[in-house]
């Protein structure tokens, strides 16, 4: 099986690494291009390096598309004729429906979002796939994506939330702990960066922690903040304070990915 990524930025560069050094994927079964082929040199060791889109599209079993939205179109139409019938398109925008997608090319297709932990191997990536996906593709494409993290299967109406819950997780987690961190800086001596380290060592061990024995949010609170204490009395602020927030969140968000969603459409 011959898998090929086109485009080579942050995802696209990420993907092909990985699918080499975790996936174990030879070079001759891994191919790559780019818009700027120069940008590839550094993965000539790793990698066929495909003159352009259609060279990779002739050759390639599963074809992962990594570009910009507004990208996509002149790449499916690019290489919409080279395709090997039986290819299956991997599209790395959740925003694009397999409706528009099959407007230019009739390929089965599936929609890959992975997480931005896929650099340390613990990405939780969302997949979908179109009628025409085969339980062997979903087979085959489920081990490939496992050399980044776990593969969680969505139905295509859900990967809207589901990539707020996983694929921008980590920057609304950041944010949120930016916060806490700079409003923690105002009330102690303790430095910036070691106020930082604490509260990320925390909460990553805290999540282990629940990971490992299987506890809920509740029982994290329960356990930590008994009656009348300290501990209450900061859950307390938050349970009051943070549900319009995180409702304003999910209602910003979810509203843009509808615009960007229309605006695709349209582009197509």
């Amino acid at each position: 099986m011959k898998v090929g990524v086109i485009g080579y930025g942050s995802m696209g560069k990420m993907l092909l690494w990985k699918f080499s050094q975790e996936g174990k994927i030879d070079k001759e079964n891994l191919l790559v291009s780019n818009r700027t082929p120069e940008k590839l040199n550094e993965a000539k060791d790793i990698a066929v390096i495909a003159a352009d889109n259609k060279e990779l599209a002739q050759k390639a079993d599963i074809v992962f598309i990594c570009v910009r939205p507004v990208d996509i179109k002149a790449v499916l139409e690019e290489i919409r004729e080279v395709l090997k019938p039986d290819a299956l398109i991997v599209s790395l925008n959740g925003n694009i429906s397999f409706e528009i997608i099959h407007k230019v090319i009739g390929n089965k297709t599936a929609k890959v979002i992975p997480s931005l932990t896929a650099e340390i191997g613990r990405s939780q990536t969302l997949v979908c796939y179109d009628a025409d996906v085969t339980e062997n593709d979903k087979a085959n494409l489920k081990k490939l994506l496992g050399c980044i993290g776990t593969v969680i299967e969505l139905p295509e109406n859900e990967i809207g939330m589901g990539s707020e819950l996983v694929s921008c997780m980590p920057g609304f987690i950041a944010s949120i702990f930016d916060v806490i961190c700079t409003s923690a800086q105002a009330h102690t001596a303790i430095p910036k960066e070691q106020i930082i380290r604490m509260v990320l060592s925390t909460m990553s061990a805290a999540g282990e922690l629940m990971l490992q024995k299987e506890m809920t949010f509740e029982d994290v609170v329960s356990r930590v903040a008994t009656k009348g204490g300290i501990t209450q009395e900061g859950t307390s602020v938050i349970y009051d304070g943070f549900p319009q927030v995180s409702d304003l969140l999910f209602e910003k968000t979810l509203e843009k990915r509808r615009l960007i969603s229309q605006a695709a459409e349209k582009s197509f």
